[in-house]
């Protein structure tokens, strides 16, 4: 079973029961902390706690490793390199990633002269593309795990 970047993880769950059963109590409204599990598994669309336990990761994959090796295109040049960064952002869907290029990249598009670029820092999504786009419609970077 493959999962998104926006798969909650059983941890995710958990920390939403504390939360629901905390906000109860101040309300004057225990919950015991088994009915918070499986009130929050069925707001996530699962039939139970159980169900939910059986089917959905420990913890959220991450994309890509720190210290991996990566390969794509940034500005439409080939790369390899290796991810020198990770930083999952707040909306779950996106990462900022520093890549460290193996042989510096070109980024003028005229060859007259060379601007070369050694590292760049960018946010993608959970398929590790940019949402930035370039002048010709193309995402400023692709990268995947080489």
């Amino acid at each position: 079973m493959s999962f998104s970047l926006d798969t909650p993880s059983i941890q995710t769950l958990k920390s939403e029961a504390r939360a629901l059963r905390d906000s109860r109590a101040a309300a004057g409204a225990p919950l015991t902390h088994g009915a918070a599990l499986e009130q929050v598994a069925r707001s996530h669309g699962y039939r139970d706690w159980n169900t939910a336990r059986a089917v959905l990761p420990e913890q959220r994959p991450a994309p890509f490793q720190v210290g991996g090796r990566v390969t794509g295109l940034y500005l439409d040049q080939p790369f390899t390199g290796f991810l020198l960064g990770m930083h999952l952002l707040g909306d779950g869907g996106h990462a900022k990633l520093t890549v460290q290029f193996d042989t510096p990249v070109n980024v003028t598009p005229d060859f007259m002269f060379a601007t070369l670029r050694h590292r760049v820092v960018a946010t993608v999504d959970g398929q590790g593309v940019t949402p930035a786009l370039r002048g010709n419609g193309q995402p400023q970077l692709r990268i995947r795990r080489a």
